[in-house]
């Protein structure tokens, strides 16, 4: 018989791997990064499907619980996980409203429990929610219950809607709104930064003394005008997109000099004069040549920039001048906090500010790791 030999496979070394290679084992090495590369995607992944893992609508009311305080979770044997249950009382004297323990309205809690009714996605009418009340585990459960079994895990509004539900509901524009300006910014940065480095001359002056007037203005009186201009009668699909391109405007610039610096250092090396020799079209050399050279470092400056579209997007909410209600964002849920006496009575309106503080490091951590993956070569 003859016997098999099993050659072990070398082990790849630095010198072994290519360009992607490289990159990719250097991001791995970014733990940060990483994690917060799998955060974001749960985050997106939970705006898309809002409407199922939001416990309540982003609309439905219960009155019998405005301002309510957060429920506070507990678990126990007998009931298991549930939240304790609290009642509005009224005080005689100065007849302001505050809630008490009410054990009679403790809610037993489940995953993908039966609620409200929502369209996923605007295809498939459904009432199952990834989390919340269960009424399966309350006996003699009867029409009306779900207005006194509640879990307010965020505290309510003055509307008695559950801030919770409108966070992750809100997030789908907010989070979009990122996404969606990020890709007309990459278009114009790319396409007008490309021009101006690769035809030089009077083209070039040209575009950078555009660009030198666009960032001459302050940006925040600039969105604000920008915004304003929109008409009040706007539909909240066009204010949305209006807002988007506006935000879209005058964050292009950044990329478009990156893109300029990189075609003016690229543009006469060996491969790209081949190119031009043999008779490719100018267009054909930017946009197939030298672009793809450097597209490490463009994906890390629109990851830089994504956070800035949220945060404008979200400040321009805030001052009214941006989304308006009925639209739920991020930005439109903090109008309930410009009075000072609301944010010190109530200060669990501020929970929007937590995940847009959380969206915004996980963007910028990401954009970290990204920045030293795209150098491989800076040190091993």
């Amino acid at each position: 018989m003859k016997m098999m030999i099993f050659r072990r496979r070398p082990a790849l070394t630095y010198d072994m791997l290519n360009q992607r290679q490289l990159m990719a084992l250097k991001f791995r090495k970014h733990k940060l990064a990483v994690a917060s590369a799998f955060l974001l995607m749960a985050l997106y992944l939970m705006a898309a499907c809002s409407t199922f893992f939001a416990p309540y609508g982003k609309y439905e009311q219960n009155l019998d619980y405005v301002y309510c305080p957060p429920h506070r979770l507990a678990f126990s044997f007998e009931k298991g996980l549930y939240a304790k249950g609290m009642k509005r009382a009224v005080d005689p004297v100065s007849l302001q409203s505050y809630y008490i323990e009410a054990p009679e309205n403790d809610a037993p809690l489940g995953f993908f429990v039966r609620g409200s009714r929502y369209r996923f996605w605007g295809l498939v009418e459904t009432d199952r929610h990834f989390f919340g009340v269960d009424p399966a585990r309350v006996p003699g459960w009867q029409a009306g219950d779900e207005k006194r079994l509640v879990c307010f895990l965020s505290g309510t509004d003055r509307f008695g809607c559950d801030v919770f539900s409108r966070i992750v509901q809100g997030g789908t524009i907010s989070l979009s709104v990122g996404l969606i300006g990020v890709a007309i910014s990459f278009l114009l940065g790319v396409a007008i930064g490309g021009i101006s480095g690769y035809c030089g001359g009077t083209v070039d002056t040209l575009i950078q003394r555009l660009i030198e007037v666009i960032n001459s203005f302050p940006q925040l009186p600039m969105w604000l005008a920008l915004a304003a201009a929109v008409p009040a009668d706007w539909s909240p699909l066009q204010t949305y997109f209006g807002i988007t391109v506006t935000l879209s405007l005058l964050s292009w610039t950044g990329l478009a000099r990156v893109v300029r610096g990189k075609i003016l250092s690229l543009r006469e090396e060996d491969y790209a004069v081949a190119a031009r020799l043999l008779g490719a079209s100018h267009g054909r050399v930017l946009f197939r040549h030298l672009l793809p050279a450097f597209a490490s470092h463009i994906i890390v400056t629109l990851t830089l920039t994504v956070p800035g579209m949220i945060l404008g997007e979200t400040g321009l909410s805030f001052l009214g001048l941006g989304l308006r209600p009925p639209v739920v964002s991020w930005g439109v849920m903090l109008q309930d906090c410009m009075n000072v006496k609301v944010v010190i009575d109530y200060p669990w309106l501020l929970a929007p500010v937590v995940m847009l503080v959380f969206a915004v490091l996980c963007f910028n951590f990401l954009g970290d790791g990204l920045r030293d993956a795209a150098d491989p070569y800076a040190s091993k």
